[in-house]
C-alpha cells in the first residue's frame, strides 16, 4: 500500500459484507485482507461464529443479521437460504462511502445508498442455483427436490434483480467473469485472490505419496485421486473433513491415508515433500494448486476453471509438458483420465523445476492484490463520484482535488 493510497482511503467510511463467518476457507483468507487494507471498515454478515474468526477479523465492529438468533441458524445457514435476501436487506448500511461485498453466497444484494458506491468482489456468482444446479438438485429426495426447486427458482430472480444494485464488479478469475457476464449481463474485472506464498519454501527431499487438500464434498471429485492412486497402488495423503469422508473412506485402499483436519504446520510439510498435488475438482479459482506451488510442487489438475489460469501445462493426454511447466492436465473427469496424467507425469516428473513452479506461484501473492483491489477501489470511486452527483465532464488534476486519493469528496 503506497502513502498515497493509505491517504486517500483511510477517511473513507467502510463496510465489508460477507455471508458468514462459520469456518476457514478461501473467502475468510480474503475478507482477513480485505481488513487490514481497511482497518476502519465495519463487518457484516448473516451469521457468525467469532470463535472461527482472524484475530484482526475479530477486532472490527460486527454486525450479524436476525438470523443469528434463530435456532439452528448458525449451524444450517444454508438451509436458510430462502430467509437470505430478507436478512440482508434489513442491514443499515446507511452513511457508508463505500460497501465492498464479497460474493459467493448472496451478499451483494443489501441495499445502499445513491452516494454509497458498492463493489463486489465476486468468488462466484452462487453455483447451486446457476451452473451446478442440476448436481445439486439430482442428490437430493423428491420432497426436498421439489422444495429446492422452488426455492432456486425465487433465489435466481432474486440473484439477478440485486445485481442490478452493484456499481463495480470484480472477479476472482477469467472463469467466474464469463459466469457474471453469462448470468448478470455485467462486465467484471478480474483480480486474482490473495495467496500466502511467503509460507512456501524450497524443500530437497520429497516422498513417494501424492496430496489432496482440500474440503472432503462432492463437487471437489476426491473420489477420482482415490479411485486412480488405488488402481496404480500410489499413496496418496488426503487432508480435510466434510460429509463425503464416509463414502470416501469406503473407496480407499491400503494406499490411502487420511489426515483428517491438519494445522498449518502439518499442511505446509506434506505440500514441501509430496510428489504432486492431485486437484481433480472444477474450481471458480482455487487456492490450494497456487499454495502447492508455492512449495514448489507440481499440480495434475482438471483441464477446467480456474486450474487452467493458475497452473502452467498442456491439457490433452497425448501432448507433452511445456518445456516449463508447474503441472499436468487431464481432459476428462475420470479416473481412467488421471491415471493417464499421473503416468504421463512420472514419465518426466525430473524435468520440473521447483524454481520456476514456485515463481509461477508468486503471481499471486499478498502486496500485488492489495495493489489492483487499491486501483480498482480509486476508480471505482472516481467513476462513482462522477456519475452521482455531477452533470459535466470532469478530469482529475491538481485543480479538481475532488478526484485524487480515490476520488472521494
Amino acid at each position: 500500500m503506497t502513502r498515497s493510497q493509505q491517504q486517500g482511503n483511510s477517511d473513507l467510511k467502510v463496510a465489508l459484507i460477507f455471508y458468514w463467518f462459520v469456518g476457514h476457507g478461501g473467502g475468510e483468507q480474503v475478507m482477513d485482507v480485505l481488513a487490514e487494507m481497511f482497518p476502519q471498515a465495519d463487518l457484516f454478515c448473516l451469521v457468525a461464529e467469532r470463535s472461527t474468526m482472524t484475530p484482526r477479523l475479530r477486532r472490527h465492529r460486527l454486525t450479524t443479521s436476525f438470523l443469528q438468533h434463530v435456532p439452528g441458524a448458525r449451524r444450517w445457514h444454508r438451509h436458510f437460504l430462502p430467509l437470505h435476501p430478507l436478512a440482508l436487506e434489513q442491514m443499515d448500511l446507511s452513511g457508508y462511502d463505500l460497501v465492498v461485498s464479497l460474493e459467493s453466497g448472496p451478499t451483494k444484494g443489501v441495499l445502499t445508498h445513491t452516494e454509497t458506491c458498492h463493489i463486489c468482489y465476486c468468488l462466484s456468482p452462487m453455483r447451486y442455483i446457476w451452473d451446478l444446479y442440476p448436481e445439486y438438485r439430482r442428490q437430493f429426495g423428491t420432497i426436498v427436490r421439489s422444495v429446492f426447486s422452488l426455492t432456486a427458482h425465487y433465489m435466481r430472480m432474486w440473484d439477478l434483480a440485486s445485481a442490478a444494485r452493484v456499481d463495480c464488479f470484480a472477479a476472482i478469475s477469467q472463469t467466474v467473469a464469463a459466469r457474471i457476464q453469462k448470468h448478470y449481463r455485467r462486465d467484471a474485472s478480474v483480480i486474482y485472490p490473495p495467496v500466502n506464498i511467503s509460507a512456501g519454501y524450497l524443500s530437497q527431499e520429497h516422498d513417494d505419496y501424492y496430496l489432496v487438500v482440500g474440503r472432503l464434498v462432492d463437487y471437489k471429485r476426491v473420489d477420482l485421486a482415490i479411485n486412480a492412486c488405488n488402481q496404480l497402488k500410489r499413496k496418496l495423503r488426503i487432508i480435510g473433513k466434510g460429509d463425503q469422508y464416509e463414502k470416501l473412506s469406503r473407496l480407499a485402499g491400503p494406499t490411502i491415508e487420511f489426515l483428517g483436519y491438519a494445522d498449518d504446520q502439518t499442511v505446509r510439510e506434506n505440500y514441501a515433500h509430496c510428489r504432486a498435488l492431485l486437484f481433480p475438482g472444477e474450481e471458480d479459482f482455487g487456492i490450494v494448486p497456487v499454495e502447492a506451488q508455492s512449495f514448489g510442487r507440481p499440480v495434475i489438475a482438471f483441464g477446467r476453471g480456474g486450474a487452467l489460469e493458475t497452473i502452467i501445462g498442456s491439457v490433452a493426454n497425448n501432448e507433452p509438458c511445456p518445456a516449463y511447466s508447474s503441472g499436468c492436465f487431464f481432459p476428462e473427469q475420470t479416473a481412467e483420465s488421471l491415471v493417464d496424467a499421473i503416468l504421463r507425469f512420472e514419465s518426466i516428473e525430473k524435468e520440473f523445476s521447483p524454481a520456476f513452479i514456485r515463481s509461477n506461484a508468486q503471481r499471486f501473492d499478498i502486496p500485488r492484490f492489495k495493489l489492483e483491489m487499491y486501483d480498482f477501489v480509486e476508480t471505482s470511486l472516481a467513476n462513482h463520484h462522477l456519475s452521482a452527483v455531477s452533470l459535466t465532464p470532469l478530469v482529475a488534476s491538481d485543480s479538481n482535488p475532488q478526484l485524487k486519493g480515490g476520488g472521494h469528496r
